[in-house]
This record gives structure tokens, C-alpha cells and sequence, in this order.
């Protein structure tokens, strides 16, 4: 009983391949813009936010994604701006 459970083991494992999905996954990312391209064109940008927030499914995880971390850096910036507190303290 103790060397059929390993072989059974090592049998499945071997019967399971690598999909063909992650190469036609790549493939397809050589026609996402960058973040950089999309942080440039606020136009396109605003677009495909729309898009995704909509059709999520159609357009894709990596592309939304892509949209998300450019909408992110034009929020944001590039993350350097120093925190400047206010010269009074407010009053409740």
C-alpha cells in the first residue's frame, strides 16, 4: 500500500502538462499598451477605464490591470512629492 500511493502520486503529476494558455497569453501582450503609453494619452486612458469598468471579461485582465496602475500613476505621480503639514493646526 505505502508504494502504491507514490506512484499513483508521480502518475498523476506526470499526466498533468503545461497548458498552451500563458504562450497565447504572451502573445497577446505584445498588442496591450504599457503603462507609459497609457499614462501619456489621458484620452485613450479614459476610455479604456470605461471599458473595463463595463467589459472586464472582453478587454482582458492584463490590459485593465494596465489601465489601473497608469490611472494610478497619474493620481499619484511619480511618488516623490514630500508630505507638507499645514502652518496652523486645525481647530474642531
Amino acid at each position: 500500500m505505502k508504494k502504491i500511493i507514490p506512484s499513483l502520486l508521480l502518475a498523476a503529476l506526470t499526466a498533468c502538462g503545461q497548458s498552451e494558455a500563458p504562450q497565447k497569453a504572451a502573445d497577446s501582450e505584445t498588442n496591450i499598451p504599457t503603462v507609459e503609453e497609457l499614462t501619456a494619452n489621458s484620452e485613450r486612458l479614459k476610455e479604456l477605464r470605461q471599458q473595463c469598468k463595463t467589459d472586464r471579461s472582453k478587454l482582458g485582465d492584463v490590459l485593465c490591470n494596465r489601465v489601473a496602475e497608469a490611472t494610478r500613476k497619474r493620481f499619484y505621480g511619480d511618488g516623490e512629492t514630500p508630505y507638507t503639514p499645514p502652518k496652523e493646526s486645525p481647530k474642531f
